[in-house]
């Protein structure tokens, strides 16, 4: 596919990254010569100078017959008027970032009258996986499936746990409480576990069910999730307003740490339900005044990682029972991971999931398209969800024993009508299905592409 990318920064230079290894067509388009020569010097794509909303440099880009036009620069307006244009002047799909919140309200109508595809809000999907870890406090990371019917978690494996040592079979966690352990990273190998597998602490777990028999799960090897109540967040920016919008669904009490006068004055209209507390966050008298602290989780959401990082292990430091942390560059993230802090949220890499999940529904769309997908353990693993359709044929009505999967392949859940099922060897899929994969092939497109 041909896709023209408009703006270079974090978000587009990881949307870029990610589509220059699914073998796409790239046009990156900034005005920006200095950030434009970062990317052609270590991607393999083609670098436009200009203005993305200029008529004249998205012609010069090809947007007349470009496949999809992605507009992700640091101003909604821009990318909605490059979106507009793009469409008028031939592009079949356009994609526009838009963080700004009085536009959510707008999102359908934006579509609509524009003739967008797709609103993209990199800071919104941020807090919404804040909160969906917030509601598994015991472990790092939580991915929804099946429109929310199904989780995956991921957490590291502690000595306390009773797990360690006692393979799967054993302990009847591959079938336990309708929960399958589906991935594993073990001594720096990345496996789909099978009865053998015995988990080791410092392992790496990821595990796919339903929320309630997930936390059975947690509780049956020794970890109690206890309900967020209390959160302290670091920072009033958009990522913080959404995450005080999504708490105040389960009645969570939030306190939020601005320095700036203006922002907090904002807060304040926008967030009549939490605290707003004018201050530098990284002050210890303003910490140990307002009991930052002390509350059952701190998010640290600030513009600058080292900031987020630092805060991040005085509150784990302290005792804070869970912390996460805002980070965007590469290189701090397997910084943090060293220093025990395991959620970490990268906006821009959940926004570069978003876009390859589109773009693999576009590229498939007469078959059975890629509903979601998410990666895990640095990207050897993918989690997709695909929806069973006519065009599934050769794997319908077959027990799944007797399918033919290509090797590092798992089909890890089913959702059927109102029923939840973790296949076995005579599970059939059926048509209307909605089917989790857990797939060490990266790039699957349909769902027959699992078979062999």
């Amino acid at each position: 596919m041909k896709i023209i990318i408009v703006g270079n920064g974090k978000v587009g230079y990881a949307i870029a990254a990610e589509m220059a290894k699914e073998n796409h067509d790239i046009i990156m388009v900034d005005s920006a010569a200095a950030a434009l020569r970062k990317a052609d010097s270590t991607l393999d794509i083609m670098c436009v100078e200009g203005n993305g909303a200029s008529i004249s440099v998205l012609i010069d880009a090809g947007v007349r017959d470009a496949d999809l036009v992605i507009a992700v620069t640091d101003k909604d307006e821009t990318n909605l008027v490059c979106c507009l244009i793009a469409k008028k002047l031939g592009a079949r799909h356009t994609i526009a970032r838009v963080r700004n919140p009085e536009y959510r309200r707008d999102a359908d109508t934006l579509k609509q009258e524009i003739g967008l595809d797709m609103l993209i809000n990199p800071d919104l999907s941020a807090a919404r996986e804040i909160a969906r870890i917030l509601s598994f406090p015991t472990v790092s990371s939580v991915e929804p499936f099946a429109r929310g019917r199904i989780d995956m978690i991921g957490f590291q494996v502690s000595e306390k746990d009773t797990i360690v040592g006692s393979t799967l079979s054993t302990l009847g966690v591959p079938r336990l409480s309708n929960v399958l352990v589906c991935a594993a990273e073990h001594d720096g190998d990345v496996i789909i576990p099978d009865g053998s597998f015995a988990p080791s602490a410092g392992d790496k777990l990821y595990m796919v069910g339903t929320k309630p028999d997930l936390q059975k799960v947690l509780r049956s090897i020794g970890r109690s999730p206890q309900r967020i109540k209390t959160v302290s967040v670091l920072g009033g920016s958009r990522v913080a307003v959404y995450l005080a919008w999504e708490l105040a669904r389960t009645n969570t009490k939030v306190r939020v740490v601005e320095i700036s006068p203006e922002k907090c004055v904002r807060l304040a209209a926008q967030l009549p339900h939490a605290m707003i507390i004018e201050g530098d966050g990284t002050d210890s008298n303003l910490i140990q005044s307002e009991n930052i602290f002390e509350t059952d989780a701190f998010v640290s959401l600030t513009d600058r990682d080292e900031e987020n990082l630092l805060m991040a292990l005085n509150a784990q430091r302290v005792g804070v029972n869970k912390v996460i942390a805002k980070m965007t560059r590469p290189n701090y993230i397997d910084l943090v991971r060293d220093t025990g802090i395991d959620s970490i949220i990268s906006p821009k890499d959940i926004t570069a999931g978003q876009i390859t999940r589109y773009v693999r529904a576009l590229a498939n769309s007469e078959g059975s398209a890629v509903e979601s997908l998410y990666r895990m353990l640095d990207g050897a693993v993918e989690a997709l969800e695909f929806t069973a359709t006519a065009a599934s044929r050769p794997l319908l009505d077959t027990p799944l024993m007797d399918l033919k999967l290509k090797r590092g392949i798992l089909v890890a859940a089913i959702a059927r009508d109102r029923d939840i099922i973790i296949p076995g060897g005579m599970t059939c899929i059926r048509e209307g299905d909605r089917v989790v994969i857990v797939s060490k092939s990266i790039g699957l497109n349909d769902l027959v592409d699992i078979l062999a």
